[in-house]
């Protein structure tokens, strides 16, 4: 029987991220979710914590421990993305108040150690928002970098320009610099950018399958993704809008699903301009070392048939 690999989710709830959340706490067979930590970024981290053990309890997994981290960027000021997720980050759905506490200990420190304490190579990292608090764990104690199995993150985009700024996505956008220290870490690292996630729309007849799941947990995402679509679908004209972080949880459960190449990226922190960019260099012309496998293409149907497959066991 093979073991579920471990998993840290770190998470700025938002409805895409609760969505990754579900994911995951319906996939115990492969997953084991060690912990989850919360950053500010959708929202502020006090309704980002609140809201990521709103998850928990609709999953019915109270017993996940739950860490609040870094309330602001290493360097820069917060932005937040209200006009998107709405002012508690998860409106949409009319879900009571948390009722599981909220740990103790600094996301950052249970981050370290957690990867101190089990085997090297056994702890996946899954970000679903800005880096903040995977940043200032390797400034804090860089021996953890080796002991990472992989960090999966979504973020960044290059075909597909930005969605905050011209240039930037928006979770590299919130703190650029601490996703330049997590590329130079030398982690090995999966990034599910824009270009893939804007390929994975909420069409009404997938939302539809969900709904028709009939359960209060398939009805509160349905809610949410109908109020988190309504911005996106009035900027891109679509049906549906792209739903980002659950890719994270979907590469560790198929990565077939996706399709990729193994190439560089810097992360821009200097100009104004193009603030937070990933530069990646998929043509390889910038003789640069390779540091994440980019994402390019994802099967949709595929994805969703998987969301829809493990929505129901909830």
């Amino acid at each position: 029987m093979k073991q579920p690999r471990k998993i840290i989710i770190d998470t700025d709830p938002g409805q895409d991220d609760a969505a990754a959340l579900m994911l995951a706490f319906a996939s115990p067979a492969e997953l084991d979710v060690v912990g989850v930590t919360t950053v500010a970024g959708n929202v502020p981290l006090n309704w980002t914590s609140r809201n990521a053990r709103i998850v928990c309890e609709l999953c019915g997994r109270p017993d996940i421990s739950v860490y609040a981290g870094a309330d602001r960027p290493i360097q820069r000021q917060l932005v937040t993305a209200e006009h998107v997720h709405g002012k508690t980050g998860l409106d949409g759905a009319d879900l009571p108040e948390p009722t599981m506490p909220l740990q103790q200990q600094h996301a950052v420190d249970f981050i370290i150690e957690t990867l101190r304490r089990e085997e090297p190579g056994t702890v996946t990292l899954c970000t679903l928002g800005a880096l903040t608090n995977v940043g200032l764990a390797l400034q804090k104690a860089p021996d953890i970098a080796p002991r990472i199995r992989e960090l999966v993150m979504m973020g960044g985009g290059f075909f597909e320009g930005g969605n905050i700024t011209p240039a930037a996505e928006f979770n590299i956008y919130v703190d650029p610099h601490a996703a330049a220290a997590v590329l130079a870490a030398g982690i090995p690292v999966v990034m599910m950018p824009l270009d893939v996630t804007h390929q994975l729309l909420t069409r009404r007849t997938r939302v539809a399958r969900i709904a028709d799941i009939g359960t209060p947990v398939a009805k509160a995402m349905v809610g949410w993704l109908e109020f988190f679509e309504r911005f996106d679908e009035e900027k891109y004209g679509s049906d549906g809008g792209p739903l980002h972080d659950p890719t994270v949880i979907a590469y560790l459960l198929k990565p077939e699903l996706f399709s990729g190449r193994h190439c560089n990226v810097e992360i821009e922190v200097e100009s104004e301009l193009t603030m937070g960019m990933t530069v990646v260099d998929w043509w390889r012309v910038s003789g640069r070392t390779p540091n994440a496998q980019v994402m390019r293409n994802v099967d949709a149907d595929g994805f969703f048939d998987l969301l829809v497959e493990r929505f129901a066991r909830l």
